[in-house]
């Protein structure tokens, strides 16, 4: 059986409107590999210290699905947008 697999991203968002196109041009890459959305964004504690004013967690299928989401050409154009707008932590992890 395949392990699923999640992005985890906790950022501080900079820039809201362009942090917006990021939302909008990445919906194409998520629906192309079928991400489905755990956490995104919400009502959240950092009792250990700054984690960011934004938290997501995407859930793949497989860890081979959330790399090649990653990777997509339609991913890497929302990137720029993220990157413009935002700093933080993101990671790729496979689940149990």
């Amino acid at each position: 059986m395949t392990k699923k697999a999640y992005w985890v991203a906790m950022v501080d968002v900079t820039d809201p409107e362009t942090y917006g196109k990021y939302i909008e041009t990445n919906a194409a890459a998520f629906a192309k590999y079928g991400a489905k959305f755990v956490v995104r964004a919400g009502q959240y504690a950092n009792p250990e210290g700054p984690t960011g004013n934004r938290h997501v967690v995407v859930e793949f299928s497989s860890y081979e699905t959330a790399l090649a989401c990653y990777n997509s050409p339609e991913y890497q154009e929302a990137l720029k947008y993220r990157l413009a707008a935002s700093t933080g932590h993101f990671v790729i992890v496979e689940g149990a």
